[in-house]
């Protein structure tokens, strides 16, 4: 240890020592703003180093000193979080419930004298069913009734099938067990709209017994006839495609595009009562 106070290296570093210290007394006493330019650039590190560390402990500190505030602070932030997604939360609902009802307002106004369920959600599908048949959250003890009619705003999707206490079943128009009364809202053409396995695979229907001298054509609006008794007047089933001339030669046919695609249905509504309901003969 001796040894080292009387080497070069210990010299060299008293020398680099007392010359650091010299420099900053000179730029102490003096105005040279080239010297202590210099002297910030030599040790602007240095005291970037020693403001990270400061600024570290203090906020350490500040966090062991006001933990509580901060704890009280954040619960208050988690509660209001809390009120605003339950707001959120009510607007949302309150927005489907103005949507459904303006649903049923529509639905009412396109059609007299119709009664409707209260919205009923759509809570299970048939599994590997081409028709699309599903299954809603209303039954028996909320007046739902066999074979009554399953609609939207956008036209009629089938009809109750199985009711439960709680629950039924809905068969679309998509199925070969249903067959409806229609006519073509331009032309006036009357006829009869039918599933099949082959046709739902594609999402269509087809209208039979159309005259065969019809002026229907791509794009014209097939609606319910209501001659049946099962369904009331005026509810849009589809949208015409091609049409063709019939197996046996007397008659049309045309392919018929649904308004309504049950594979995306979340909510619907029943048909509970309507004018004119049971008259007529049954198509089914």
């Amino acid at each position: 240890m001796k040894d080292f106070f009387k080497s070069k290296k210990f010299l060299i570093i008293c020398c680099l020592a007392a010359f650091l210290i010299g420099i900053m007394i000179y730029a102490a006493v003096s105005s040279s703003n080239a010297i202590s330019s210099a002297i910030g650039t030599v040790f602007s590190p240095i005291q970037k180093f020693s403001n990270k560390i400061s600024n570290a402990v203090s906020e350490g500190i500040d966090m062991l000193v006001n933990a509580r505030d901060y704890y009280d602070e954040n619960a208050k932030l988690k509660e209001q979080i809390s009120e605003l997604y339950a707001q959120i939360s009510d607007y949302t609902q309150l927005k489907q419930e103005n949507e459904h009802l303006r649903e049923m307002i529509d639905l009412a106004s396109s059609s007299e004298g119709i009664e409707l369920s209260e919205p009923c959600t759509v809570i299970g599908r048939t599994a590997n069913d081409v028709y699309g048949s599903f299954f809603i959250d209303k039954g028996e003890k909320d007046g739902i009734e066999y074979y009554d009619p399953v609609v939207t705003a956008n036209g009629i999707v089938g009809f109750v099938t199985e009711v439960e206490y709680t629950y039924s079943l809905v068969t679309t128009v998509l199925s070969n067990e249903i067959s409806l009364g229609v006519y073509c809202v331009r032309t006036g053409e009357t006829g009869v709209i039918e599933g099949s396995y082959e046709l739902a695979l594609d999402g269509k229907l087809r209208m039979v017994y159309i005259p065969l001298e019809c002026d229907m054509g791509e794009g014209d609006i097939v609606i319910t006839s209501g001659y049946s008794g099962l369904v009331p007047k005026g509810l849009v089933v589809g949208m015409t495609g091609e049409t063709f001339i019939a197996s046996n030669g007397l008659s049309r046919s045309a392919l018929i595009t649904p308004s309504v695609d049950p594979a995306g249905l979340k909510t619907v509504f029943v048909v509970t009562d309507f004018d004119g309901k049971g008259s007529g003969y049954e198509e089914r």
